[in-house]
């Protein structure tokens, strides 16, 4: 049995099978480096060991039948337990039980736990009863689905970009169960698991078959995960062709052709749509050969690192992709990073740099597997976080156990049960060591075990040990964080001269000896990043850790860092901080790093004195530490700089930008971003004929029929209903409903003095008063209702 499961987490790790002969821009085919199946990886004593045994007690916790509920129910068969709330009950049931399946499959691999592989079996067969009853493939929580994908198959359907048909990002709530099969095989050896992921495929297939192209990429305008990848990962498993033709179906055009000729035209885009879509050209490229499928993600990995992305790892704003020349959004909004973008970025970074091994693709992987991954888990609970704010002295929100069901606890789950994923790889008789993660390798093709241990980051050195006799050569990442020249190496005590490739891997080749020891030293500095578009905020990192200080701006106050069971219960909602008020690096000159010092016995902590000011205090003293160890509280990331001359006119100026913005917020109730995903999902959008999209970078949301959202007001304190429109959809007439009552009859005017403008609608006194408020935009005859570009209720 062992050695069937060795051989079935080996295949995940297995050179992709070239299914297609390669055509005129096939890249010339080269042996690809291949990552150890998790099963042959044991992680050591270490921040990582931490989280993954956190990650184990929280996946425990969790109830597989209440997570099975959805599926059982949309089959027609009875469940044990109620469904869990939160997405899991409003249009996204059964999202979470996918995601579960796959971490359970990484748990087991990682750590050979019984329960976990017994809850893995008991989770599968479940999941098969469902997919007998319903006779034709389909497994699935969807709501209603099945009468929603018949529609679809008979070529009745309407996308737009967070729905079809009416149901929340059908494919890639399904995307989940796929991957979870397909790791529940490969991770946990179940071999029924193998075989409904198969005759899940053909359901997908045969759904497919009778639409149009033109058909199939109007329905790809909504989210649908990494349908064209998993597709892919059936074509090899089975060797068929025909699931590789499907995955290419599942790939859209629109968004790979411009990556592949070098362009960016991701600002405006829903970011984690989009990540997803990338693994998969990267892996049908490898497949087929086909050069410009592995340019469009080697491009858009590019200039996401290089441009999109801060000093944690992460992407992001409100989910989507802002102008990469403008990161104020980044600073002034709460919701930053999204912990699933870096999920998926460690992805496909891992396929990347199975293709050319470059250096460059640990280093991304390291920084936002400390700085990101490593700290989105609450270490006493194991809840997970949404959203990373970057904004100055605001704060995060972790899932409980029984109520946040987000994408991000999916994905959480999965992230701190393979942390053993990258850390090692091999190529021939090359063996590679990427991450500085004490942990244990056992190479079986070579008889080898490596042994790394040590306190890094804590300490700036790694050793390893080699059990075994063999020739091999290892190649060790030197980092970016490395100065030139710096790093040293000794084998068995005695220095080795450092080879370094053009790979940026320093390589050691020798016939290794029962015993040898290997001692790298990494001496890291502290120092200043910019923002990426080169504002006026820094971040301050030792080595590869980011740097954090914990504040607290207003005096006994006591904010709730776990996140409640509503629909925007993942975002912290607590006081938004002035910028103007927050601490801010003042000197001189931007060279101070000399004023940070060290804190005796604390590894990683350092303090500064007189280099930080606060409004209303003057210079403080600051502790730094790694953001990874930074829970429950605010927090700063990114600091503001001023000299001390120029500190004075910063704070006005910030002051005054910052006055209008606070002064909204305060009076805002609830808001809606018309046309972004997570916004309108979480204001149950409805509609008819609906419609969304981007003009001059901004989302839209309209209808040749109505739509609607459902707003919060839990203190009935609504007075005022904010809508902004464009001067360029000037003629369209449509009605405004609040709770049925007609607010307004709506013509848009072309005499604006801006492009985008606001109209305050006063909702009358008699008006019932409601804890919420359905607003509904319906279309006169022979128009459009909206285009609607932004939506608050005012108190």
């Amino acid at each position: 049995m062992k050695q069937c499961l060795r051989r079935l987490a080996l295949l995940a790790a297995w050179p992709l099978v070239v299914l297609l002969p390669a055509d005129s821009s096939a890249a010339a085919p080269s042996a690809p480096i291949e990552l150890f199946p998790l099963a042959d990886v044991r992680l050591g004593a270490s921040p990582f060991l931490d989280a993954q045994r956190t990650d184990l007690h929280y996946i425990l916790e969790m109830e597989p039948d209440r997570l099975l509920a959805p599926f059982l129910r949309e089959a027609g068969l009875p469940i044990r337990q109620p469904s869990y709330g939160n997405w899991e009950s409003s249009g996204l049931d059964g999202h979470l039980g996918g995601h579960y399946l796959s971490a359970l499959a990484l748990m087991y691999a990682s750590t050979g736990d019984a329960e976990v592989l017994r809850r893995l079996n008991y989770f599968v067969a479940e999941l098969k009863r469902c997919q007998q009853q319903n006779g034709n493939g389909y497994i699935g929580g969807i709501p209603e689905g099945s009468a929603a994908w018949q529609a679809i198959a008979r070529g009745e359907l309407h996308a737009d970009n967070f729905s079809v048909n009416g149901k929340w990002v059908p494919w890639y709530n399904l995307h989940k169960l796929y991957a979870g099969l397909r790791d529940a095989y490969q991770y946990g050896g179940n071999a029924d698991a193998r075989d409904m992921l198969v005759a899940m495929a053909d359901w997908a297939l045969n759904l497919t078959s009778h639409l149009s192209e033109e058909q199939m990429q109007a329905m790809l305008r909504s989210e649908h995960g990494g349908m064209n990848e998993v597709l892919a990962d059936v074509a090899q498993l089975t060797g068929q062709r025909k699931y590789l033709d499907l995955a290419i179906r599942f790939s859209q055009p629109s968004l790979m052709q411009p990556l592949a000729q070098g362009r960016d035209q991701l600002t405006g885009m829903h970011a984690n749509t989009q990540i997803p879509k990338v693994i998969g050209y990267q892996r049908i490229g490898t497949m087929t050969g086909r050069a410009d499928w592995q340019q469009a993600a080697q491009f858009f990995w590019q200039t996401v690192h290089d441009h999109r992305t801060v000093a944690i790892g992460g992407n992001s704003v409100k989910e989507h992709f802002h102008d990469a020349q403008d990161f104020s959004p980044m600073m002034s909004e709460v919701e930053g990073p999204e912990t699933c973008n870096t999920y998926n970025m460690l992805k496909l970074t891992g396929l990347l740099f199975q293709r050319d091994g470059r250096a460059s693709y640990g280093d991304y992987y390291e920084r936002a597997l400390y700085n990101h991954i490593l700290s989105s888990q609450r270490p006493e609970t194991g809840g997970f976080v949404y959203f990373t704010p970057m904004r100055p002295n605001h704060y995060r929100v972790y899932s409980q156990v029984d109520k946040g069901m987000w994408c991000c606890v999916g994905s959480g789950i999965e992230s701190h049960a393979k942390y053993g994923e990258f850390i090692y790889a091999h190529r021939g008789e090359e063996l590679y060591v990427n991450l500085f993660i004490p942990s244990t390798l056992n190479w079986r093709q070579r008889g080898i075990r490596v042994t790394q241990y040590g306190s890094f980051p804590d300490e700036e050195r790694s050793l390893l040990r080699i059990d075994g006799s063999a020739s091999f050569t290892l190649k060790i990442r030197y980092p970016e964080w490395v100065a030139a020249g710096a790093l040293r190496l000794s084998v068995n005590g005695r220095p080795v001269k450092v080879q370094l490739g053009s790979d940026h891997f320093v390589r050691l080749r020798r016939q290794w000896k029962d015993g040898d020891q290997v001692e790298v030293q990494l001496p890291m500095t502290t120092r200043l990043e910019q923002m990426p578009d080169k504002s006026n905020y820094y971040a301050l990192l030792h080595g590869p850790v980011v740097l954090a200080a914990k504040t607290q701006p207003y005096a006994n106050e006591k904010l709730n860092f776990l996140a409640d069971e509503s629909r925007m219960g993942h975002v912290a909602q607590g006081p938004v901080c002035s910028l103007e008020a927050s601490p801010m690096l003042v000197s001189d000159s931007k060279d101070f790093m000399q004023r940070l010092r060290p804190v005796p016995g604390q590894p990683l902590t350092f303090t500064a004195t007189g280099l930080v000011q606060q409004q209303g205090q003057g210079a403080t003293t600051i502790t730094l530490i790694p953001f990874y160890r930074l829970h429950d509280s605010r927090y700063v990331i990114y600091w503001p700089y001023s000299t001390p001359a120029n500190l004075a006119e910063l704070r006005k100026k910030t002051a005054q930008n910052e006055a209008e913005r606070l002064a909204l917020d305060a009076r805002t109730i609830d808001q809606v971003a018309p046309g972004e995903q997570q916004p309108e999902s979480d204001h149950f959008f409805r509609g008819d004929g609906a419609d969304a999209g981007l003009n001059q970078g901004r989302h839209w949301r309209h209808a040749s029929g109505w739509f609607s959202y459902q707003l919060n007001d839990a203190r009935h304190e609504a007075r005022v209903l904010r809508l902004t429109y464009a001067r360029g959809d000037a003629g369209r007439r449509f009605d405004i409903r609040v709770n049925g009552y007609l607010l307004a009859e709506v013509r848009l005017q072309g005499d604006a003095s801006e492009e985008f403008y606001t109209v305050d609608y006063a909702l009358p006194e008699d008006l019932p008063r409601a804890e919420k408020w359905e607003l509904r935009f319906e279309a006169r005859e022979g128009s459009m209702a909206g285009g609607l570009y932004g939506l608050r209720l005012l108190r």
